[in-house]
């Protein structure tokens, strides 16, 4: 039996989110595609529910709605800094996304100048809003970029970034899983199964040909010239390597 290969982002601490908004749709769908994402999420429907968290377990980043039931996002930001809890391992206080349908300019500078971190409005791109979860969390974090590189294929996990012989390639965060695992596993040959463990993750129970529908789209988006990184071993699996010298 080979043994269990780990991809690299496997060994990284798990940040922690806290989302803050009074939508229940929103409350639902975004912390589920967020852990879908890679991220350990708590979710609350208010501003005091919010600081109660928080004061709990400080999480390593709030994506926080301006418009709440009790007190709007301003107030919230006020308290978390009046009071700041600085995460372990981190100095500071603990980072502000603000999340919300206000698009005034007065807004976005006052949530900024109160201490938020980033503004992002509704509607959002999720794969948009993961690389300035990602950007933020480096900044205050002090994680530096891990780049994995396979002849002019470049990819940096922590800002969802991807260049093919520097030109920009855009792939969803499904795509972007699998295809950091396979570079992170260059040079090796992958099963089918190792694949759906890692990118899919254990509760998976759908049909292992979704593995051969992803190698699709990823290959119409990065392997379309040359050299192709993305091969094929029948009856086993598939590898990511390089041109052979």
């Amino acid at each position: 039996m080979p043994e269990p290969i780990h991809p690299q982002h496997d060994e990284e601490p798990v940040a922690r989110l806290l989302v803050v908004d009074d939508e229940p749709t929103v409350r639902e769908l975004l912390p589920a595609a967020l852990r879908y994402a890679g991220f350990a999420v708590e979710a609350a429907a208010s501003g005091q529910e919010a600081l109660d968290v928080a004061a709990r377990r400080p999480p390593d980043l709030v994506l926080l709605d301006v418009m709440l039931p009790d007190m709007d996002g301003f107030e919230v930001i006020r308290r978390l800094r009046a009071h700041p809890r600085p995460v372990p391992g981190r100095g500071g206080d603990v980072p502000v996304l603000f999340l919300t349908a206000r698009e005034g300019a007065r807004d976005k500078v006052n949530g900024l100048r109160l201490g938020g971190d980033d503004y992002i409005t509704k509607p959002f791109d999720l794969e948009e809003l993961i690389a300035r979860i990602h950007a933020v969390l480096r900044r205050t974090m002090g994680e530096p970029p891990t780049t994995l590189v396979l002849a002019d294929l470049e990819l940096v996990p922590e800002g969802h970034l991807l260049t093919r012989a520097g030109r920009a390639v855009r792939l969803s965060p499904t795509e972007f899983r699998l295809l950091h695992f396979l570079m992170a596993n260059a040079g090796r040959t992958v099963s089918k199964g190792q694949i759906l463990d890692h990118v899919w993750r254990y509760d998976f129970g759908g049909d292992p040909s979704i593995v051969d529908t992803y190698i699709s789209y990823l290959r119409r988006k990065v392997d379309t010239g040359e050299p192709k990184l993305i091969h094929t071993v029948h009856g086993t699996g598939y590898v990511m390597r390089g041109p052979r010298r």
